[in-house]
């Protein structure tokens, strides 16, 4: 049996599908078939994936007849055709270090109740100029998947990038699929699932790099405000499936809607309107009071920021 499959969802990213392959191409850990999968690109993606149709290690190459639409989609269709006993994603605008797979496979085969492994990843620009870096205070540790969720991804997902991460193929089979129904956090609500069912691999070790410019997905969620959205359902299932605590749960809605409200007039009416319904229907009304506040332009962060945490009589965690 194949011991990983690494599954390369690609739209539009022909500059950088070369080094993104190749990265892959040159683990030092070499048990694994690599799929490429191609979303319907208007560039020459298609041309570039063909350079590699009789590499040994490529086992399948799928073009799309019609776009999908969704990233997590074409994630649960390309791992519906893999054959290996963990799965790789690996974005295809992104590269990494050749003892990537090395390290998350030993991890996931040291401890058969580890259902997903992660290395640490470095964000940067097409000059080359690292926007940030995220960090681990340990060289590496198992954790918990609940004590996981709770501390790494209730505020943010700690699983940024898919690429820094490797996951058992069967326990992608124990929960549902609602995460492809989602445009931007379904990455988010996967790695969630993902860690309810056994312990978490984190790696200290930098061996990703994820790529940030003008054709990422996040990039244009951001921007539609969808991320808000879609962050508070999340919150919401989590609070729901009693993983969080009340105020566990109200402290990250603060933080949620400070970062909204901050930023909001970039927004449009109709986008404003969905944004502000989404808090008040998913909290059953509870939040009329303070979603109706007025925000003018001299009110500061601060004094927006302490009068949410008066409203909700929190006391920071």
């Amino acid at each position: 049996m194949i011991k990983v499959s690494v599954i390369i969802p690609n739209y539009n990213h022909a500059v950088f599908l070369k080094d993104r392959i190749d990265s892959v191409l040159n683990q030092t850990f070499q048990d694994f078939e690599v799929i490429i999968m191609d979303d319907v690109s208007p560039d020459n993606s298609r041309e570039v994936i063909e350079g590699y149709r009789t590499h040994n290690k490529v086992s399948q190459i799928i073009y799309n007849e019609i776009n999908s639409g969704s990233t997590f989609k074409q994630w649960e269709k390309g791992i519906g055709l893999a054959k290996g006993e963990y799965i790789w994603i690996a974005e295809s605008d992104d590269w990494c270090e050749p003892t990537l797979l090395q390290n998350l496979v030993a991890a996931m085969e040291d401890d058969v109740s580890c259902t997903m492994a992660y290395v640490q990843s470095t964000a940067f620009r097409n000059d080359g100029s690292i926007l940030w870096q995220s960090k681990h205070q340990k060289i590496s540790e198992y954790v918990d998947g609940i004590v996981f969720i709770k501390q790494c991804m209730v505020f943010g997902n700690a699983v940024f990038n898919a690429s820094m991460a490797i996951f058992r193929k069967k326990t992608f089979y124990e929960f549902s699929k609602e995460f492809t129904q989602y445009k931007f956090c379904g990455d988010w609500l996967f790695w969630i699932e993902m860690s309810k069912r056994g312990k978490v691999f984190i790696s200290g070790k930098m061996l990703n790099y994820f790529r940030k410019h003008d054709k990422d997905v996040s990039g244009k969620a951001y921007a539609s405000g969808l991320n808000f959205i879609e962050n508070v359902k999340i919150l919401n299932s989590l609070k729901k499936d009693d993983i969080i605590t009340e105020q566990h749960y109200k402290t990250a809605l603060i933080e949620i809607y400070y970062q909204y409200i901050t930023i909001k007039h970039n927004f449009t009416p109709d986008a404003r309107k969905l944004i502000d319904n989404i808090f008040l229907l998913e909290n059953d009304g509870k939040y009329k009071r303070f979603l109706q506040w007025n925000y003018s332009s001299r009110v500061t962060k601060d004094v927006i920021k302490n009068t949410v945490k008066r409203f909700l009589k929190l006391k920071t965690i």
